[in-house]
């Protein structure tokens, strides 16, 4: 067994069946493109305000169980920009001297740093914010977040938005992680172009695979791009969320369950219904942020490599669940242990495929050897694990995820869905 696994005791398999500790071999995708009829959507914030968070710190239970207070002796994502392609990002209290404005592509009244659905605001908070006059606590709240404001939802026209121009714009400017907690059901060619731009000048992307799982499913764009992480949500027990879609596009899964979210336009409340891959997302980018603070001279590749390496799960990574991808994201091995192996800088993890840049916002690392085993490329056939991790915290890795329970995910979809093969995609 190799040294990062060590330690680590799974139990379940993908169909829930008792096996002995995994082997890790290689990693696996591609993407299909099924340009399906949709409109681009939030993909976020559960639909109505509940219960007013009254405390919002004991509504963040992923602080506890990521280990934040320890992550944070080590690393709290200082040095390191996060893009949040959004509604924009007010400054609350929360987020004084966090933001920074990029760009604003609406026609709306204010700018970048004018959040005119609290949602962008919400994503910002859960990356970088400070947590002061009683607002939400970012997992990197020493990393920076700049503002692309767009038009996201229905209530804009069929087009959706124009995040193709702010993924542009996010890739020209100095921020080396791209946080996108939105999707689409169409696949544009404009976005296309932007994301393959945004690879080629060395950014790290991430973006909500969608919330419509028991609905349609459809493919989620930006998230299906090969050269994007796509995020599912999970809930305090690592059970992938019951609105969390599917397919060969996931490749990672962070907390997305009850979390607390803003409740109004005007910032004056937390709601505890912060459901959605969107939160996932935001929460991806930032332990993303604390790995690349503690390494500056790793590019987008060795960062995202090592999450991957490092994730929870109890199936082999060469055969990534369709609903969790290579598991549950935790950034303590790395920080805490040293564990992951970051591969090479001009490689893509998740196609396997030399990229054209391999930047690091600073300087990139000479060399570093490849792993032992290459993870099968973003698009490649594999099979449909469904089943999260259910490894157990031990002395040297500290948080695992989760410090309750066995981590055990049962997405119940019909006894069918364990056995399907993933289709290939062609983007």
């Amino acid at each position: 067994m190799s040294e990062d696994v060590q330690g680590m005791e799974p139990k379940f398999d993908r169909h829930g069946q008792w096996v002995e500790p995994f082997s890790r071999s290689a990693r696996r995708f591609a993407a299909r493109v099924g340009s399906t009829v949709g409109v681009l959507a939030l993909v976020s914030i559960a639909l109505t305000p509940s219960a007013v968070a009254d405390d919002v710190r004991s509504q963040q239970w992923h602080l506890d169980a990521m280990g934040a207070d320890d992550l944070w002796k080590v690393s709290t994502g200082k040095g390191i920009k996060v893009a949040v392609i959004d509604t924009g990002v007010s400054e609350t209290p929360s987020l004084e001297g966090r933001v920074q404005p990029g760009k604003d592509l609406t026609d709306l009244p204010g700018g970048s740093l004018d959040d005119y659905d609290r949602h962008g605001t919400t994503m910002a908070e859960l990356i970088v914010g400070s947590g002061r006059g009683g607002g939400i606590k970012g997992l990197a709240p020493g990393a920076e977040v700049v503002s692309f404001r767009t038009n996201l939802g229905d209530k804009f026209g069929k087009e959706g938005s124009r995040d193709a121009e702010a993924i542009r714009a996010a890739a020209d400017s100095d921020a080396q992680i791209i946080s996108m907690s939105f999707g689409s059901d169409y696949m544009y060619p404009e976005q296309k172009e932007a994301v393959k731009y945004a690879a080629s000048k060395g950014k790290l992307m991430f973006a909500s695979v969608g919330n419509d799982r028991e609905k349609k499913n459809f493919i989620g764009y930006p998230a299906a791009y090969p050269s994007v992480t796509g995020v599912s949500a999970a809930d305090k027990s690592g059970k992938v969320a019951k609105f969390s879609e599917r397919g060969d596009y996931v490749d990672l899964a962070a907390p997305g369950v009850g979390l607390p979210a803003w409740c109004d336009e005007t910032f004056r409340s937390y709601c505890d219904d912060g459901d959605g891959t969107s939160a996932a997302t935001a929460i991806a980018s930032a332990s993303a942020a604390l790995i690349w603070s503690k390494h500056p001279n790793w590019t987008a590749n060795q960062v995202l490599r090592v999450l991957i390496d490092t994730a929870g799960r109890d199936w082999p990574k060469n055969d990534p669940s369709m609903y969790l991808g290579y598991g549950l994201i935790r950034p303590a091995p790395n920080l805490l242990n040293g564990k992951g192996s970051p591969g090479p800088a001009d490689v893509d993890p998740l196609t396997n495929e030399k990229t054209p840049s391999a930047g690091t916002g600073k300087e990139a690392s000479a060399s570093a050897s490849a792993p032992a085993s290459s993870p099968p490329p973003k698009g490649a056939t594999g099979g449909g694990a469904v089943a999260a991790s259910n490894t157990k915290p031990t002395q040297n890795d500290g948080q695992l995820w989760l410090i309750v329970g066995s981590i055990t995910a049962a997405a119940v979809i019909g006894g069918s869905a364990f056995a399907v093969m993933r289709a290939r995609r062609r983007v």
